[in-house]
């Protein structure tokens, strides 16, 4: 997994949603879209002194979780023993061994900085992501594909900022809701299609800040709408034109 096939998911993940060519590159959609998701952190690795990702960045030694994980063929990872008089001798040999295991990944493929991986296939600057796979600046998926700038969701896809919610799709701006489809800017709803800047609504269609539209007014807003959120880069005129 590298920024080349990051970008890649994250062009596609906006067509699907905005219907249009995604005009941000990784670190932009990253500022504009994921300010504020937990992400994993760069720190240096003790091993070998480069740059590593963890989730968290309390310890103050870090290593890459694969370098804790072969251990020395004849020792099998243990120490000689020393004697231990004092809790200062307990603190100090425990200081020597006491490393935050980083990239932590188990049977995924496809990762780069991330970490709390289980799996998984191509997961790219995220942390806490189960049995997903094309994830993008998020925290704490399970079950998901296509998501970015996302956390705490499960059984979703396609999804740009969704939150704590479940079974959605194509969709931009989800939080505390279940079952919602091509829709922008809900929450706490359930089992809404094709809606915008809703709360606490059930079972509709083509509603706008709470509002019942009809098909063809819904859709004439919501490119303004779109334009709003994401907006789309002007094509260049052709030379000869």
């Amino acid at each position: 997994m590298d920024a080349t096939k990051a970008q890649t998911i994250l062009n596609k993940i906006v067509k699907q949603i905005f219907g249009y060519d995604n005009p941000l590159d990784l670190e932009q959609f990253k500022e504009k879209f994921a300010f504020d998701v937990r992400l994993p952190k760069a720190v240096t690795d003790i091993q070998d002194n480069r740059v590593t990702w963890t989730s968290t960045t309390n310890p103050e030694k870090y290593t890459k979780f694969e370098n804790l994980t072969v251990n020395d063929t004849e020792t099998e990872g243990i120490l000689a023993k020393q004697a231990i008089d004092t809790i200062d001798d307990v603190i100090g040999f425990w200081e020597k061994v006491n490393v935050r295991a980083t990239e932590r990944k188990i049977d995924s493929t496809n990762i780069a900085e991330s970490d709390g991986v289980v799996e998984c296939v191509n997961i790219y600057h995220s942390q806490d992501i189960g049995t997903s796979s094309n994830i993008l600046f998020s925290d704490g998926m399970s079950d998901c594909e296509f998501l970015a700038a996302s956390q705490r969701c499960r059984l979703s896809s396609f999804c740009i900022r969704l939150e704590d919610s479940i079974e959605s799709s194509n969709s931009f701006g989800i939080s505390c809701c279940s079952k919602i489809v091509r829709s922008f800017m809900m929450h706490s709803c359930y089992d809404m299609q094709d809606s915008m800047f809703c709360t606490g609504l059930t079972g509709r269609r083509y509603c706008i800040a709470n509002m019942q539209f009809e098909k063809d007014e819904y859709l004439k807003i919501k490119e303004m709408v779109l334009q709003w959120i994401l907006p789309q880069t002007p094509q260049k005129e052709d030379a000869h034109g």
